[in-house]
């Protein structure tokens, strides 16, 4: 079942408010990974964020496309490792 990412101007009943068009989690563009994440609720999750995260060495492929999960979980690492 593929992600959604496009933002929409009716929620989906079956679908997270605000997401529409489906994407390839395993390679997502920086735009389209900022649309998933605020439309999931994510407060700080802006393209110029995003941007940011892959300049500090969050993981992208060859072609600069964001694997979500992989990005995620480099997310959860930062943040752990900021707490010890």
């Amino acid at each position: 079942m593929p992600v959604e990412t496009t933002v929409a101007s009716e929620p989906s009943a079956t679908a997270p408010t605000g997401i529409t068009a489906p994407a390839n989690p395993a390679a997502m563009t920086v735009e389209q990974t900022s649309r998933l994440l605020t439309a999931l609720g994510a407060k700080h999750a802006g393209p110029d964020v995003i941007r940011a995260h892959v300049a500090a060495g969050a993981p992208v492929s060859r072609d600069g496309m964001i694997n979500l999960v992989h990005y995620v979980a480099w997310l959860v690492q930062e943040v752990s490792s900021g707490e010890e």
